[in-house]
């Protein structure tokens, strides 16, 4: 709600054409869809157009948060694409970047997973590469943006699923009074995580620079140089493996770490071995004819059930 009074004030200012709200009814509790429509009404009264977008069909029974946000994105996405909008604006929040930072610490996430959200970024569904995801909120913490909404009138509803214990991020915000008390702040953390981010942009140069000089696209194939993936530091190696598995398979999200670095150390002690699998890729010796590196050269490819699984959707 707050986002869509300050994008509204923004854009007016800016003399740009008025934001166009979406808001995602998820099915997952009986009152979403009155949600819906308050957040709809209330763009309305501020005379902006706003879009209602559904989530149908089955729900999951197991991981509901990733599967929500999956299908929110890809609705969004849809969208945005459909109407020829190039950004997507969200309102990420201060505490949220810290929550995030401390979930993914929980998962043992690596320097990717912990460094912070970006103002700007890519968006999150590869069917939509073009459209950025923009969060201008990282600033401001949820209690600064309430007393906002507080003094401009504007009422806002807390969604139940915030304080259900089922999931993680709701049990992480019954403790963060025991960490303020520690000093572990939202502000420090995220401070923490840009810091880790600042990082994370040396190391992508650096691994950029490896995958120009030790790769080469051939199709829907990705040859690789095993060799000079050795001879890399450690963490440039692991980033340049997942970025091309990343790539070729499709997906939207790296290879869990742990899967990631049993492949990479599996390289590291037998090269160009028997063939194995991740991410829904095989990585494999590359024929004699592929071996642009020499007997060294690896080839990377989706696996065929995962490519006929693509073919059948298309």
């Amino acid at each position: 709600m707050a986002l869509m009074l300050l994008l509204k004030d923004w854009a007016a200012r800016k003399k740009l054409p008025p934001p166009h709200i979406l808001t995602v009814d998820h099915g997952l509790r009986p009152q979403s869809e009155n949600d819906a429509a308050y957040v709809a009404k209330a763009a309305r009264k501020l005379k902006l157009k706003a879009t209602i977008l559904v989530w149908d069909g089955a729900k999951p029974k197991s991981d509901i948060e990733a599967a929500a946000r999956e299908a929110r994105y890809r609705l969004m996405g849809q969208w945005c694409s459909d109407n020829d909008i190039g950004g997507l604006y969200v309102a990420h929040t201060l505490d949220e970047q810290a929550e995030t930072f401390l979930l993914r610490l929980a998962r043992g996430s690596g320097l990717d997973g912990l460094s912070a959200m970006r103002a700007v970024s890519q968006f999150p569904v590869p069917e939509f590469r073009d459209l950025k995801l923009v969060r201008p909120l990282l600033g401001f913490t949820r209690h600064e943006l309430r007393k906002f909404l507080a003094h401009r009138e504007l009422g806002w509803r807390e969604d139940p699923m915030n304080a259900d214990p089922r999931f993680a991020r709701s049990r992480l915000r019954t403790v963060w009074p025991a960490l303020e008390k520690a000093g572990l702040t939202a502000a420090r953390i995220a401070a923490a995580a840009a810091h880790l981010d600042r990082a994370r942009q040396a190391l992508d140069a650096a691994t950029a620079e490896l995958l120009a000089r030790a790769s080469r696209r051939d199709g829907e194939t990705l040859l690789l140089d095993a060799a000079a993936l050795r001879a890399a530091p450690r963490e440039i190696g692991l980033r340049a493996l997942a970025k091309a598995l990343t790539e070729i398979s499709g997906q939207a999200y790296r290879p869990r770490f742990e899967g990631l670095e049993s492949l990479y150390d599996q390289l590291m002690e037998k090269g160009a071995g028997p063939a194995r699998t991740l991410h829904g890729c095989r990585l494999g010796r590359a024929p004699k004819r592929f071996a642009v590196f020499g007997p060294q050269t690896l080839l990377l490819e989706r696996e065929r059930t995962k490519r006929r699984a693509i073919a059948r959707r298309q």
